[in-house]
């Protein structure tokens, strides 16, 4: 019997944690199975057994303690998330601890054992009982137009040579459709589908679609739920009866999965899929790729506008790609039209935020009984106040950022730390009263429009008024039910929800997407853009689409008027290849934060000497990003660019060498180093 455990333990930490193990435990003892240990100044913590072995310690003098616990009498997660949530670290430049404390749900990392299976209807999960047999999809699953069948067909024909698929289908072309066929075949062959969706919000609509043709074959996964739910569903997935089906946000590629056979990634060019805070910063899409891959599964990237080092995969011939251009019902494109802000205020034809030209649509709509999408990607009443007098702006004391003005609650909020503050009656640097709102937020934009449409039925959704599950669920439902007239939405309502009474969409301020100091920011304008705008007409008559900007000579507004992907991916890889960004290249940030500026400066300039003298020029910085303290923390940062012939898994070693010198100093002992490796 082995008398050592090497555990995970859930810190960011790097490595294992060898343990001895008691006779009277190692009959139950397993690889993937929890135990309680000792460690540190706690009493005692949850860890995962990783290994089963007799080598002590190389160092006679260390002091080995004892397991006190075995949980399970059987393993809780499979080998294949073992090496997954290796990779993962691996990959990612984290410990392998951060990601079990990513993966599993706290409940499973307490020291105590949850019950297993159970009814979970309440949940919003189906129950495992009356669910129909695999197979006989056919009196449910939709029918297929002409291009939609194609596009399955095509799709099919491009897996035979490639294990990954892009399927780039305009919006309102029947791409759920196309999937529902693909899962019902991939059921039927006794496989699991791992459904990948974005945003919590696209799932009510979508469990609706899935739950009326496979029933109780469907599991969903995601934060909205509570931690017992989704720890009973992960206990369903290693059980002998699991669902064939889980739709999910990234969180769901690391639930357990017996024989995945197909995965889907709706939206694949959503930056939703990458995991900022904490560690580790992985991209779901990614990790799916990689599941799919090591399973053996088939994986389909779904959208409208692929992200373009999807696309770049593509037409270099690593995926197949698949073109569905067509609306379903061969319904129009919407109609785009801009409308320039600038010579608008200059001639005093806007109304606050809204043109004249888009009041109109509005007001047509209306009266014919349609609804309307107005985005601003920006929450809260005002995103600054300022005194008239000597331009004092309330700023966030502990991020350097402005402070927005959200007035239904009379506080000033700071969107990076959430500090909050009511708002000012007078400027405290001069006592004068007059401060005035700059900039319209949803909130102010929801205010304005119900004054301007008294009669009209307006609701917002954003962060502020989707806080829990059952929030936006009821926004979708009045909205697809007609119960709501005009929608005011941040970033939420661009993403692929299926409204079938939208005639007029408003774009009010496209410039605020491509002001953003990153290479990135085009390419996210157009996608955002054209996947808000293919929210109209999408059942009959040809929606209308304002397009509100104070540029409307620039090349990507017209591109996004005349729906072309293809002239906006060359146009900037043009300038990706020039000046050596993904997909040309990888590119790695690495982030250093500390309460003393002074401290800060002096570490990333040392940071920076050892990295140039590993990688050279390829190494940029140091800089500030454009908020550079965020809760007291001062924030500086490098940039990597690595060529894809570079050994990178052993550049990655390095860096974390360089890191663990680093913080052994005792000026920097304080100071927080990490890497976010392929940023978004």
């Amino acid at each position: 019997m082995a008398a050592f455990v090497d555990v995970i333990i859930p810190v960011p930490l790097q490595g294992l944690f060898t343990y001895a193990l008691p006779v009277s435990l190692q009959q139950q003892a397993q690889a993937g199975c929890r135990v309680i240990v000792p460690f540190g100044n706690k009493r005692s913590t949850t860890g995962l057994i990783v290994r089963l072995h007799d080598t002590p310690p190389a160092d006679p003098d260390v002091n080995v303690k004892d397991v006190m616990e075995v949980v399970d009498e059987e393993p809780c997660i499979l080998p294949s998330q073992l090496s997954l949530w290796q990779w993962i670290a691996d990959y990612y430049v984290c410990s392998i601890g951060e990601v079990f404390k990513a993966a599993m749900p706290a409940k499973l990392r307490a020291p105590s054992q949850p019950p297993r299976g159970g009814a979970l209807m309440s949940s919003g999960v189906p129950t495992e009982t009356d669910s129909p047999p695999r197979g006989g999809w056919e009196g449910a699953t939709p029918t297929l137009s002409t291009a939609q069948a194609a596009a399955l067909a095509s799709i099919k024909a491009g897996w035979q040579t490639h294990p990954v698929c892009l399927l780039q289908g305009v919006t309102s072309s029947g791409k759920t459709e196309i999937y529902i066929h693909l899962i019902a075949e991939a059921i039927a062959q006794g496989k699991q589908v791992l459904y990948l969706l974005p945003e919590i919000v696209l799932t009510s609509q979508l469990t609706d679609r899935l739950q009326a043709v496979f029933g109780d074959h469907l599991g969903v996964y995601h934060s909205k739920f509570t931690d017992a739910q989704r720890s009973r569903v992960w206990h369903r997935q290693l059980s002998q009866q699991p669902f064939d089906i889980i739709v999910g946000v990234r969180s769901s590629v690391f639930l357990p999965f017996q024989r995945l056979g197909l995965v889907i990634v709706d939206e694949e060019h959503e930056v939703n899929f990458k995991q900022q805070e904490p560690a580790p910063r992985y991209n779901a899409r990614n990790v799916a790729l990689l599941m799919a891959a090591r399973a053996k599964a088939l994986t389909l990237l779904g959208t409208a506008t692929p992200s373009f080092e999807s696309y770049y995969l593509a037409r270099t011939g690593k995926y197949a790609l698949v073109q569905l251009k067509e609306r379903y019902g061969k319904v129009q494109l919407p109609r785009i039209e801009i409308v320039d802000v600038k010579e608008q205020r200059h001639k005093r034809l806007m109304n606050g935020a809204f043109s004249q030209r888009l009041l109109e649509e509005i007001r047509a709509a209306l009266d014919s009984h349609q609804q309307v999408i107005l985005f601003q990607n920006r929450r809260g009443f005002a995103p600054q106040v300022q005194c008239h007098v000597c331009g004092w702006v309330p700023t966030c004391p502990r991020c350097d950022v402005p402070m927005t003005m959200h007035a239904r609650s009379g506080m000033m909020t700071c969107h990076y730390c959430g500090y909050t503050v009511p708002v000012p009656s007078q400027c405290p640097a001069c006592e004068n009263k007059d401060l005035r709102q700059h900039g319209f937020g949803t909130e102010r934009i929801e205010d304005d429009i119900q004054k301007l449409f008294p009669e009209a039925r307006v609701v917002r959704m954003d962060l502020d008024t989707t806080t829990t599950r059952q929030a936006y669920e009821q926004i979708i439902h009045d909205f697809a039910a007609g119960q709501t007239d005009i929608l005011v939405g941040t970033q939420m309502v661009t993403k692929g929800l299926d409204f079938e009474n939208v005639s007029v969409v408003g774009i009010l301020s496209a410039d605020t997407m491509l002001n953003q100091p990153d290479f990135r920011a085009f390419e996210r304008s157009f996608q955002m853009m054209s996947q808000v705008a293919g929210r109209a007409g999408r059942r009959s008559l040809q929606g209308t689409v304002i397009l509100q900007t104070m540029n409307p000579q620039l090349s990507l507004i017209k591109q996004v008027v005349e729906a072309d992907y293809d002239a906006a991916y060359h146009e900037q890889m043009l300038e990706r290849r020039q000046f050596a960004y993904p997909p040309f290249t990888r590119m790695i940030t690495v982030y250093f934060k500390h309460r003393q500026l002074a401290t800060i400066e002096t570490l990333a300039r040392e940071a920076t000497i050892e990295l140039r003298q590993l990688l050279g020029t390829r190494v940029l910085g140091p800089d500030e990003p454009p908020v550079g303290r965020v809760q007291n923390l001062f924030i500086r940062r490098v940039i990597l660019k690595l060529e894809s012939r570079l050994p990178i898994a052993e550049i990655k070693k390095q860096l974390l060498e360089i890191r663990r010198k680093l913080l052994m100093q005792k000026q920097y002992a304080a100071a927080h180093i990490y890497f976010d490796v392929d940023p978004l």
